[in-house]
């Protein structure tokens, strides 16, 4: 007797291609994901190539907007910003501000989320919102709060410290007291990011420190801190990047002074191009910045993730 029902294997073999098997849904997805695809490189053109590159061809002329100079001169804005004092001033204060405000964000992140995180700690929520605020804080407002309590007559910071300092005016203080208001504006970042990251350990791991007899600092310099290695990467990575374009908190409080003493790159920056319109010497001093920034990040990641790596060989 013959049967007409197929098999299986028969069934395979018969199923129509699978061009055919797509629905008006998919052939209406195509031109939707082109549409996206196509809006995401322009704005990235748009918004990340393009600056880059004006800022790069900017560097190579005598640029000023308003008399309409823009006139090609190679390399001699590099070679005049090199030459400049004020250039080498600016990039130290950079590099020992941007050093000074991240390790104040990990020390101090690390710290007030190990102590959130501890059993011993009540009302945790209401610990992480007010550690919070100040991040979600306008920058500019918490300046110029931050101005008045340094002022050297009826400040705050003299009164609560018993000293008769002028903070923002003396080149022995200027540059710490901006790193002190930076890192109590941004330490809140990193306790989030920490408790993070306490609370995605395994718990295993830790009960099995505990077991083998390890003390709490030892539990955390052996098995805490390097598992949290990831993280500390992100919070240095993400704080290297802003502080090296750190502005507003310069601007606000001591306006590049005393002198020079607290004057950034990006502060340089801004006096050449919007105060004295050069804006070829800016181009450059902004395209030294970034290529600065992208050399501290790549050597962050391989100082970071190069002992990991030699562990996992």
């Amino acid at each position: 007797m013959i049967t007409t029902e197929s098999t299986p294997e028969v069934a395979a073999q018969v199923r129509p291609p699978a061009g055919s098997r797509r629905t008006p849904a998919a052939h209406g997805e195509r031109p939707l994901r082109l549409i996206v695809v196509t809006t995401v490189v322009a704005m990235i053109l748009a918004l990340v190539v393009w600056p880059i590159v004006a800022a790069l061809l900017g560097s190579l002329h005598d640029w000023n907007p308003l008399n309409g100079t823009y006139r090609w001169v190679g390399t001699a804005n590099y070679r005049r910003l090199f030459a400049d004092p004020v250039f080498w001033t600016s990039s130290v204060n950079t590099v020992v501000f941007m050093a000074g405000a991240i390790i104040g964000r990990v020390v101090l992140g690390m710290a007030l989320a190990y102590a959130i995180h501890s059993p011993l700690t009540r009302a945790k929520t209401l610990h992480r919102t007010l550690l919070y605020l100040p991040t979600v804080t306008p920058l500019v407002a918490v300046a110029y709060v931050w101005r008045l309590m340094y002022n050297p007559q009826f400040g705050a910071v003299n009164s609560i410290l018993g000293l008769d300092v002028n903070w923002l005016y003396d080149s022995r203080f200027a540059l710490a007291a901006v790193m002190v208001m930076t890192i109590w504006k941004d330490f809140g970042f990193g306790v989030i990011l920490y408790l993070a990251g306490l609370y995605a350990l395994p718990a295993d791991v830790l009960e099995a420190a505990q077991v083998d007899g390890a003390g709490s600092w030892a539990r955390f310099r052996r098995v805490i801190w390097p598992m949290l290695r990831p993280t500390t990467l992100f919070v240095v990575v993400t704080s290297m990047i802003g502080y090296l374009q750190a502005f507003v908190q310069v601007f606000v409080l001591t306006d590049g002074g005393p002198g020079d003493a607290t004057s950034l790159i990006s502060y340089l920056i801004y006096q050449q191009a919007f105060v004295k319109y050069d804006f070829g010497y800016a181009s450059a001093a902004a395209f030294v910045l970034f290529l600065g920034t992208a050399a501290l990040t790549v050597v962050s990641f391989r100082v970071q993730n190069g002992p990991l790596r030699g562990k996992g060989q």
